[in-house]
């Protein structure tokens, strides 16, 4: 197995708008570069637009083609808004959510006084 890629995500239920159905946004980071977003109209499709976009960037980064990643994945279970690691074959991803990458350089940040 190869190193995993470690990317972050956010997904965000928007506002309602002058649509009468709730939409979910995603987003998917490496660092801070936004590599793929989007909305879906149910946060498990959310969650699957997400890994199918982070394992196209994994495979993209070993210089490999994908091929029919929506097939052959168990169905969708919630997220709980936790990190998740995806494994595929020989490559693993580890999505955390974004909150969570921003509130780990505070935690260790060394206390004042």
């Amino acid at each position: 197995m190869t190193d995993p890629i470690e990317l972050s995500y956010a997904m965000d239920l928007l506002p309602a708008g002058r649509f009468p159905f709730r939409r979910w946004r995603w987003e998917l980071w490496n660092g801070g570069q936004l590599l793929a977003a989007g909305w879906r109209l149910n946060p498990l499709h959310a969650q699957r637009a997400l890994r199918v976009r982070a394992l196209r960037h994994a495979h993209r980064v070993h210089g490999l083609h994908p091929l029919r990643l929506e097939s052959g994945h168990p169905p969708e279970t919630s997220w709980n808004g936790g990190p998740v690691t995806i494994d595929w074959g020989e490559l693993r991803v580890v999505l955390t959510p974004r909150v969570l990458v921003a509130e780990a350089p505070a935690r260790l940040a060394p206390a004042s006084g």
